[in-house]
């Protein structure tokens, strides 16, 4: 789906929800071969159970990856993924848990060096089955701007 909008045309305040993702023990094993993160936080069930949690944790990369790829349900070809701030791993995500994306516009602001971008920042909070937030972060984007800046308006 494609959903092509100029900078000028992102609304700060509106938000989106995204359907949800069950996080198996086969994501985590997947995650752990593709990133060699074998942590027995991770893998070792027997482990775990002596632990805080009683149980194997998701990665909080895996958490991540899986929360942000919710979100991509449209392609803006006027935009392009710029980078996250202010990641944090708020709660630990669990085999059998289901998380689900929440993305907020938060800021809107010129690109410091490109008077024909700006950025969007789009605010993700992941949460899960009990609603509660176990994931959030800044998500910047690169986005066209309808009528770039005057070199004077950029600085």
């Amino acid at each position: 789906m494609t959903d092509e909008r100029f900078f000028e045309e992102y609304e700060l305040g509106s938000t989106r929800r995204t359907t949800g993702r069950t996080i198996t023990e086969g994501d985590i094993v997947l995650h752990a071969g593709q990133t060699g993160d074998f942590f027995p936080h991770h893998m070792d069930a027997a482990w775990c159970a002596t632990q805080e949690f009683k149980q194997r944790i998701a990665h909080g990369t895996l958490v991540f990856s899986v929360g942000i790829g919710l979100t991509a349900s449209t392609i803006n070809p006027r935009a392009m993924s710029y980078g996250y701030d202010r990641l944090r791993f708020v709660k630990p995500v669990f085999i059998g848990d289901t998380i689900y994306s929440r993305v907020e516009i938060t800021d809107r602001r010129p690109h410091p060096k490109r008077a024909g971008h700006g950025i969007v920042v789009e605010t993700v909070t992941v949460t899960n089955q009990r609603d509660e937030t176990v994931l959030v972060c800044d998500h910047l984007h690169l986005v066209e701007r309808r009528v770039p800046l005057a070199a004077a308006d950029n600085r």
